[in-house]
């Protein structure tokens, strides 16, 4: 097993500091204007990552170094759009969510390698791609929702057991062609083969509650609600739905079950970054990246989305710390991208969102 274990990390304690850095964030998040021409002094990033997260680590990397952050923030076309622009492309880094996008940007070749001793040191190597073209930046986990009242504690305990019977018509789920699922069913692949894949697919889908629908927040309401008893889900929801006074009940109603593969650990994903190929200013962009991975950077980045920093000896916050530690799967994210397709193919052989 990998030695990057969350387990090791000490929770950060001090509330006034969690306090501080949100009732900041209001007065950090201008309105992005159009990407700067290249030069000496800035670095142009395209970002999938919401400002509120990225803006105040953009700051504080603007004043220790005087370099000036240009930000495109963009809901989707990302790919397509540093395509169409090629090697005339202002962005110099792109941040975005999931292996999946990552591998994404590689496979369309809009990205270069980047070699550097101090991201290397700071980021495990199962949370970079082998050849530098990607680097993680915070994790979460795909963990299950566990109804308080319906689930006793150890009930359920790895990923292959939710293709028991005893959970049938017990669990609920979003699409499993949604990037975060497909993920999962991956690295399911990496440790067990397709065979067993699609068997294991076939027994999830049967013990489904109702058709896959809705974002991973629905499928804790719908266990709020009493429709299911688990569900599949990013860690970083928890944190949302308690700071959501709409949604607090929801969260209330369950608790993180951290799952592993068996001879495993748990599946963790990520959100990462990238140089692109065009980088007009890439020793500012490098500069960046590595800034991305420094030790409060990474305390910052994790702590507003409620996620796990990849630098291993970096705090929690403490939102995250009461959910408890975990072992992370060893399997290489780049093997989990590689895996994708027949991950994809598999889910729809066995129709598992019909």
């Amino acid at each position: 097993m990998s030695t990057n274990r969350l387990t090791r990390f000490i929770p950060f304690t001090n509330p006034t500091r969690r306090q501080a850095l949100v009732l900041g964030l209001g007065a950090l998040l201008a309105a992005p204007g159009p990407m700067a021409a290249a030069g000496s002094g800035e670095v142009n990033v395209y970002s999938y990552r919401q400002p509120e997260l990225v803006r105040p680590l953009f700051d504080a990397f603007t004043k220790e170094t005087g370099i000036r952050v240009n930000v495109a923030f963009l809901k989707k076309g990302l790919l397509e759009r540093l395509k169409a622009e090629g090697d005339r492309s202002p962005a110099d880094l792109v941040l975005t969510t999931d292996i999946a996008r990552l591998q994404a940007l590689v496979n369309a070749g809009v990205t270069r390698p980047v070699r550097s001793d101090v991201l290397e040191a700071a980021v495990p190597a199962n949370f970079r791609d082998p050849e530098g073209r990607w680097y993680g930046l915070t994790a979460r986990a795909r963990a299950i929702y566990a109804s308080k009242e319906r689930v006793k504690p150890g009930e359920v305990t790895t990923y292959e057991d939710l293709a028991s019977p005893r959970w049938k018509g017990r669990i609920c789920t979003r699409s499993g062609t949604h990037p975060y699922n497909l993920a999962l069913f991956a690295a399911m692949i990496a440790h067990h083969g397709p065979e067993y894949t699609e068997n294991w697919l076939r027994g999830l889908k049967a013990n489904l509650a109702r058709r896959p629908q809705g974002n991973d927040r629905a499928q804790v309401k719908a266990i709020w609600a009493g429709e299911c008893d688990i569900s599949l889900g990013n860690t970083y929801y928890m944190g949302k739905m308690l700071a959501n006074p709409k949604q607090r009940a929801w969260a209330e109603a369950v608790r993180i079950v951290f799952p592993t593969f068996e001879q495993g650990g748990t599946h963790v994903n990520l959100s990462g970054m990238a140089m692109t190929r065009a980088a007009p200013n890439r020793e500012n962009a490098l500069r960046l990246m590595e800034f991305l991975v420094s030790p409060e950077a990474q305390r910052i980045y994790a702590e507003v989305n409620y996620e796990y920093p990849v630098r291993p000896g970096v705090p929690l916050s403490p939102v995250v710390a009461a959910w408890g530690g975990f072992t992370p799967d060893d399997i290489p994210l780049s093997e989990i991208a590689r895996l994708r397709p027949l991950a994809l193919r598999l889910v729809e052989k066995v129709d598992f969102d019909g």
